[in-house]
């Protein structure tokens, strides 16, 4: 018996699968083309670690098994033979959940243990469901009607090297059944950045290729593709929708033939106003088929916007919204006229799954901002016009109030901050309006006029009065290989629909009192492009925009790290005006002495101009979410603390996983994943010389760190008997690598520093290792070394 169990354990999950559960499968009747086996589903969270990032595990079944090419109907997670089923139920149950699967298997080769979402039972089964059976099962639940179950299996289109993800497939397949059964309008709430386009055109293409339509004519449907930016409709026909060919058509540049099958165009193309009659009337009401409504919560549906009556000149249709923002009371319109979302892919789901990156927000606060400016009695300002007294808060600033002291310091805190952590990381600025916008980017222009001589382009503004000049700037700014510019100054224009996959500045200096809007303001980061190191994003919020947003228990994707801090006049940093706060503060937008209201004889705000005079920034903060997933703004110190301790409660028990070396990996890696960053820590702490032990005993625990000078010295005093049993030119290499140690840190004390100068002037790799009998002898040395190193800790 236990030469079986150790027979059982020397056999791997995958010798399971391939010996045991793979066979199973095939005798229950599923063949290769339904088998899915050993994939990874998502890309793995990004963990912020100081101002790097890492992955986190991607998630992986074993296998996924599939009804038809795209139709996912079940999955199964096997465990070695000496484990029983029932050790990973909970896991399939967990990714069935996320796929929205019904029927979740665990195996352990011999056990096959079924759940049923449908029913809710778990029981044992002596084999898998055929696909018939689970096809059945899942018909009898949610019926798919026969008459539309042919359509509704086909295939989507193959796009190589480009595989749905498994929300896109979930979103696609559930939109065309709707509409196949007869739904009317329909909704799809994705987050931006998450593949709406994608979506859509697996949508299209799957009706249009099975000539679907509302008439049940032997025909390809008519399809309008409507948005309200240019961009929105340009990109999709050129890229995406370029498979269609001839069959797709770009209002207006081309008109509105009536032969076409596929069209693109703007709210604005077709609209009519006073001027002039809409020329969708051109059409017949049931001319269109399908009408998708990108970022349909930009007015489309609402009663009062001037585009709702496209929408109802063509209710024949079939009208499929979509849109980043859930349900809010500024959208509310958009869920009132769609009605519920078929499916919801969240922000805060997109991050989890890596395929959107996290981001770090910080909180800055010029001092009017803070305290509010009063004008002296009679101030005159720069036009010679006399500023009403009251107290001027961030509301008015750039809209009663142009303020250009307070923009300089704002712009020269943004300046210091890239110089820090990258002069050529692209970064998008809201400003209030266009002309402060223009002056934004003026002061940017001008602190950074050493770039400026070699590169004109370095900061622009683009705002629509830009013209074709803007669009050419805005087309450069998001191609991913242009370098140029790297700044963009905006008020409106880019808060949505604008693709800027390496964008890592996002940077608030007006109010965003909308959540929808702000949103589509954190969805310009929230791309991920590895191969050009875009992993996370830093929001830079100096007007309590962010903060105010994050509070929103509505609120879906909170950041892993916000920080806070003060600026002085020349928007320096004031060093120790870190602030802690158990929950991010509130703004309130209202003031107890309002100014009075600024208008002119014409009905017009009148606004004030200043530009001289001197600005502090108040305050500026950070804040992190934990691993319970809430958002706290902390001390960074302080946070670390909270997270050691939880980890090791006691000193001993630090020491205890510390003095194994795997536990000691571990440990580094519960930390990065926690968000804590080492090298950050001794900077925030100041302790260059401490040994890593030494530094996170010090700030979880308090105790008085040694340096790594110390702890070398005490292990030379200590353990001399280590040292002893090596030969005298083995002793210097050992001598030689503590010296590293104290110079450069832990990580120093690896095998292959022996390729390092000065220890390699000893002899080559293979001469050095003999002093020490071998490779092996060489690698336990190492090792014990790194334990001694700690042995008096406790």
């Amino acid at each position: 018996m236990p030469e079986q169990i150790s027979h059982l354990q020397n056999e791997s999950e995958a010798d399971t699968c391939r010996k045991d559960v793979l066979p199973k499968i095939y005798d229950s009747g599923w063949n290769d083309d339904q088998i899915s086996e050993q994939r990874t589903f998502t890309d793995g969270r990004i963990n912020i670690v100081g101002r790097k990032a890492k992955r986190r595990k991607a998630k992986r079944y074993d296998y996924l098994l599939r009804y038809s090419q795209n139709l996912p109907i079940a999955i199964i997670e096997a465990k070695n033979k000496y484990k029983i089923a029932a050790d990973g139920i909970q896991q399939a149950k967990d990714y069935a959940e996320i796929l929205k699967l019904k029927f979740a298997f665990a195996t352990n080769g011999t056990e096959i243990l079924e759940f049923d979402f449908i029913t809710g039972l778990e029981r044992y089964i002596d084999r898998y469901p055929s696909p018939q059976e689970l096809w059945d099962r899942l018909n009898g639940a949610d019926p798919v009607k026969p008459e539309i179950q042919e359509t509704y299996l086909k295939p989507f289109y193959p796009i190589v090297g480009k595989p749905e993800r498994y929300y896109q497939v979930i979103a696609i397949n559930r939109t065309v059944k709707a509409i196949l059964e007869g739904k009317k309008r329909a909704l799809l709430t994705l987050a931006t950045g998450t593949g709406k386009t994608t979506v859509a055109f697996q949508i299209i293409y799957k009706l249009w290729n099975n000539r679907w339509n509302t008439k049940n004519e032997y025909r390809r449907p008519k399809v309008l593709f409507l948005a309200d930016r240019s961009v929105l409709v340009t990109d999709p026909h050129s890229k995406d929708f370029a498979v269609f060919g001839d069959a797709r058509c770009l209002v207006p540049e081309e008109g509105l033939p009536s032969s076409r099958e596929i069209y693109f165009s703007t709210y604005q193309s077709l609209a009519e106003d006073k001027n002039r009659p809409g020329i969708f009337r051109n059409l017949p009401r049931d001319f269109f088929d399908l009408i998708v409504i990108d970022e349909c919560h930009r007015g489309s549906s609402s009663e009062e916007s001037n585009w709702r009556i496209i929408l109802e000149y063509f209710n024949t249709s079939v009208q499929l919204g979509l849109t980043a923002t859930p349900l809010r009371e500024d959208n509310k319109d958009t869920y009132q006229y769609f009605n519920n979302p078929l499916y919801t892919y969240s922000l805060k789901q997109g991050i989890e799954d890596g395929f959107l990156a996290p981001y770090i927000v910080h909180r800055i606060v010029p001092l009017p901002d803070a305290i509010g400016f009063r004008p002296q009695e009679g101030q005159l300002d720069d036009r010679g016009q006399t500023i009403p007294d009251g107290i001027y808060t961030t509301p008015d600033f750039e809209t009663l109030i142009s303020h250009l002291p307070r923009t300089k310091a704002v712009a020269k805190h943004l300046y210091d901050f890239m110089c820090r952590n990258g002069r050529y990381d692209k970064t998008i600025v809201f400003c209030v309006d266009q002309e402060h916008a223009d002056q934004f980017r003026r002061e940017l222009n001008n602190l950074n006029n050493d770039l400026v001589q070699q590169y004109p382009d370095y900061v622009v503004r683009i705002v629509s009065e830009e013209g074709d000049v803007g669009k050419g700037f805005l087309g450069k700014f998001m191609d991913i290989d242009e370098s140029f510019p790297v700044i963009v100054t905006t008020s409106r224009l880019m808060s949505t629909g604008i693709d800027v996959q390496t964008c890592k500045n996002i940077v608030i200096f007006r109010m965003v009192n909308s959540m929808t809007e702000f949103k589509q303001i954190i969805g310009r980061g929230t791309r991920v492009r590895e191969d050009k190191e875009k992993l996370f994003f830093t929001i830079l919020d100096y007007t309590g925009s962010a903060t105010r947003n994050f509070a929103d228990p509505d609120f879906d994707g909170v950041p892993p790290l916000i920080t806070e801090a003060e600026i002085d006049d020349a928007g320096n940093e004031i060093p120790g005006s870190e602030t802690s706060f158990e929950t991010p503060p509130e703004t309130d937008d209202e003031n107890d002495s309002p100014p009075p209201p600024n208008w002119t004889s014409k009905g017009r705000r009148q606004k004030f101009y200043i530009t001289e005079g001197e600005v502090t920034i108040s305050a500026e903060s950070v804040q992190i979410i934990g691993e319970d997933g809430k958002l706290r703004t902390v001390q960074y110190t302080q946070y670390a603390k909270e997270q050691i301790t939880t980890l090791f409660p006691s000193m001993i028990n630090f020491n205890e996983k510390w003095n194994n070396l795997d536990e000691r990996r571990l440990i580094f890696e519960e930390l990065e994943n926690s968000g804590i960053s080492i090298d950050q820590l001794i900077e925030i702490t100041n302790q260059q010389s401490a040994d890593p032990f030494d530094l996170l005993c010090f700030v979880a625990y308090d105790l008085k760190p040694l340096t790594r000078k110390q702890r070398s010295d005490l292990l030379k005093k200590n353990k001399p008997d280590f040292f002893k049993q090596y030969s005298d030119k083995a002793k210097e290499v050992l001598n030689m690598i503590l010296e590293k140690y104290v110079d450069y840190g832990l990580n120093q004390i690896t095998p292959d520093i022996i390729s390092v100068e000065p220890i390699a002037q000893h002899g080559n790799p293979i001469e050095i290792l003999s002093e020490f009998g071998g490779i092996d002898q060489f690698r336990s040395a190492i090792e014990k070394l790194q334990i001694l190193l700690y042995a008096d800790a406790a």
